[in-house]
């Protein structure tokens, strides 16, 4: 498993309502991806905005997030991703009460 952090700066004059509403935009496009585990939309206090993904692989995140995407990204943002990697080993969620673990490469 892996996680891969796509990270932006928010573009000029969006507002809080714009960024919610545009990540609603796009929710039934990661739905539709089977190979998706998880999603997360976060916002860091400097207001720098990143989609937080669980997939198993990394070829499944590059699949994903594809020259196409990137150009759609661009067009729909006005902004340039930059991309992050992190093998996921343990994952404890305490809402589902359990703790997962996954080998390391």
């Amino acid at each position: 498993m892996i996680v891969e952090m796509v990270s932006f700066e928010a573009p000029e004059g969006m507002s809080n309502d714009d960024i919610v509403a545009d990540a609603r935009g796009v929710v039934a496009h990661w739905q539709a991806n089977p190979d998706l585990v998880r999603k997360h939309f976060v916002r860091a206090a400097d207001g720098k905005l990143a989609g937080i993904y669980v997939w198993p692989n990394k070829e499944a995140a590059l699949k994903a997030h594809d020259a196409a995407w990137i150009a759609r990204f661009k067009d729909r943002t006005g902004t340039e991703p930059t991309f992050a990697y992190f093998d996921l080993f343990m994952l404890i969620d305490n809402e589902a009460g359990t703790v997962s673990e996954f080998p390391l490469p």
